[in-house]
């Protein structure tokens, strides 16, 4: 499917049905699988064969679905797992440990903040959070001896800030290390990360790439470009033995394709199993195959909500990746020029009372945990998502302790405008 465009790819790519065999993925609901010897068992645990055993570390269902989001990201490999906070956790864990050091924007997704800035310093890793438009010199300093890897959301959510991946990717080889990037906001529809030097991405696919609220899920894509065997010293995991697979080593196994993935898959999620349900794939597959088409309608939807926002006195500030004279305008004609995401944050004035007066007067869009949905839904972060945070770390973030998250489904752009009209009313 390489060299077909990128909707065809949503509908048809991943799975490759052979003669007389399902034409829809099918649903592998097994945790395990039979073999005829033991012998012919042992070669998949020594990562001799390929092959399933327990769908605690793969399922072909996930095999599938992996596939088709590689294929649409132009990587090389890919696993599932059971939400993108796994995903976001195993794409940095995978490479470092207990004395390492990350880099990370400070724009991204509450929840991914405190796995970082909270969760993972408990386990030894710290983290250096930057600005997204920081310069590269700033940012160049901010590398120590013992960074691992560069972190950051190619939309942030909720900020909505666009992330500059050629720079950061740029800085992050200049030490030796590769960058990761969320990607889940934009989808590969609309930003391919890795055709500005990315090397990891990562998905929520919770979200638009799932498009209906059926399915927590996430997913790893790796780039198959970082040369891991140039810097062993900073990837031993990778560059050196595994003693826990009779000493594999990753990278001479399994090539830069295939190495962290693998590793990522044998290892941690051998360990810590958080593997995405077959059934939960299957609905993935099914949001993937109208990826294209939907993105275009919430694209519609954000920009025309985003206008309506801003022509609006009662509405303090509007961000929104495309709408006519935003700060982010270049950055987004140069990584997201066939649209971003249907999400618009904006502040209501009188503040985080007037913000949660609008909410309760909305009649189609929900308060909901929840975005990037067929459905329109609506949150104020500072008293969800990122409640964690104080009004210093919120500012730092870009999330405005007066910011209201708007995430436009596919209804009507006419009726979601009447329906923010009404509630605005309301305050």
């Amino acid at each position: 499917m390489k060299n077909y465009n990128i909707d065809t790819k949503c509908v048809q790519g991943g799975y490759r049905p052979g003669n007389g065999e399902p034409r829809q993925i099918p649903i592998i609901q097994s945790t395990t699988f039979k073999y005829e010897s033991s012998s012919d068992m042992g070669k998949l645990f020594d990562l001799e064969a390929s092959g399933y055993f327990y769908s605690r570390l793969q399922n072909p269902t996930n095999d599938y679905v992996a596939a088709k989001i590689c294929e649409l990201e132009g990587g090389t490999a890919a696993m599932l797992t059971s939400s993108g906070q796994a995903a976001s956790f195993y794409s940095v864990f995978n490479i470092a440990s207990a004395g390492d050091h990350v880099i990370a924007s400070s724009a991204i997704y509450g929840g991914t903040y405190n796995l970082f800035a909270v969760t993972m310093k408990r386990m030894g890793i710290d983290f250096t959070f930057v600005s997204p438009n920081i310069s590269e010199e700033e940012l160049d300093k901010a590398f120590r001896p013992n960074t691992k890897a560069v972190f950051g959301e190619t939309i942030a959510n909720p900020a909505l800030v666009v992330l500059d991946i050629e720079k950061f990717a740029k800085v992050a080889h200049k030490n030796g290390v590769p960058l990761i990037i969320d990607n889940t906001f934009a989808t590969p529809v609309n930003c391919r990360p890795f055709e500005f030097g990315a090397d990891i991405v990562t998905h929520s696919t919770t979200k638009y790439i799932d498009g209906h609220g059926s399915g927590v899920g996430g997913c790893i894509v790796d780039s198959g470009k970082f040369d891991w065997t140039k810097y062993p010293e900073k990837f031993p995991g990778l560059c050196t033995p595994d003693e826990s697979y009779h000493g594999v080593t990753y990278t001479e196994r399994f090539g830069l394709e295939g190495a962290y993935i693998t590793k990522a898959t044998a290892q941690l999620m051998r360990d810590l199993g958080s593997i995405q349900s077959p059934q939960n794939a299957y609905l993935v597959n099914l949001g993937i195959e109208s990826l294209h088409v939907r993105m275009k309608r919430h694209c519609e939807n954000g920009l025309a909500v985003a206008r309506f926002l801003k022509s609006d006195n009662r509405i303090s500030w509007v961000t929104y990746p495309g709408l006519e004279g935003s700060e982010d305008e270049e950055l987004v004609k140069k990584y997201l020029p066939n649209g971003s995401c249907g999400v618009v944050s904006f502040g209501v004035k009188g503040g985080r009372s007037a913000a949660e007066k609008f909410m309760a007067g909305l009649k189609i869009a929900a308060i909901e945990t929840h975005v990037a949905d067929a459905r329109s839904c609506c949150l104020h972060p500072a008293s969800a998502t990122h409640r964690q945070m104080s009004d210093e770390e919120l500012i730092a973030a870009g999330v405005l302790p007066d910011l209201v998250r708007f995430s436009c489904g596919l209804e009507s752009s006419e009726d979601l405008i009447n329906d923010i009209r009404s509630a605005l009313d309301n305050i």
